[in-house]
């Protein structure tokens, strides 16, 4: 498959830097506030100052873009601060949001053990939340978020652990996972970015957190 077109603009894309929830072991899924711990705000910066360097520019033109929760927002301020960008201009989106994990949202990993089936290899839910989504729901609502994108500019993106990877397997065509019959990118460690150009993925900056935890 082919990737999307992307006009030629850069879309630089992020999760959000490590929060208290991932700290403590909690699923976040659509929790809105859970702000950055003193490492996630770290993570955040680090990805800002290697961003900075690999644009090479005081003053980038860059459409700044964030799922609608407090930790991607944080994050994308450290990220525009670094840049030069302005973070007034931001625009925020739900659908950029983590995968919902319906009635477990905030629960302890370890109370759901038993229950909640990972795959540890690819750090993939293999079980779908009651209420919850699954990764076919992840790509249809970033599906029409794509759709809207005019790729007038480049532009800063910032989601989390497993949406940011359906948004990249989407971005580079990648073939649906046969097990998740979503397209779904490699995970990275947290506090990584990568720039994705007319369907052409490149590291920018792998960061030293840990792999993806809703």
């Amino acid at each position: 498959m082919s990737g999307i077109d992307t006009n030629g603009k850069r879309l630089f894309i992020a999760r959000h830097g490590e929060t208290i929830f991932n700290l403590a072991g909690r699923i976040q899924g659509e929790h809105v506030h859970t702000p950055l711990t003193r490492t996630g705000f770290a993570q955040a910066d680090e990805m800002g100052r290697a961003l900075a360097l690999h644009l090479e520019t005081e003053e980038p033109i860059l459409d700044l873009v964030a799922s609608d929760t407090d930790r991607a927002l944080q994050t994308l301020s450290l990220i525009a601060e670094n840049v030069g960008a302005d973070w007034h201009q931001a625009r925020s989106d739900p659908r950029l949001r983590e995968i919902d994990m319906g009635e477990w949202g905030g629960a302890w990993y370890r109370d759901l053990a038993g229950k909640l089936e990972i795959d540890e290899t690819e750090r993939l839910f293999v079980t779908v939340a009651p209420g919850g989504e699954d990764y076919r729901a992840i790509a249809k609502r970033l599906e029409n978020w794509i759709a809207d994108q005019d790729f007038s500019r480049d532009a800063v993106v910032i989601s989390h652990g497993m949406t940011s990877r359906v948004l990249r397997g989407l971005l580079t065509g990648m073939a649906p996972h046969p097990r998740f019959g979503a397209p779904i990118a490699e995970g990275l460690p947290q506090g990584s970015i990568v720039e994705i150009c007319d369907g052409v993925e490149e590291i920018v900056h792998l960061g030293g957190g840990e792999g993806e935890k809703a």
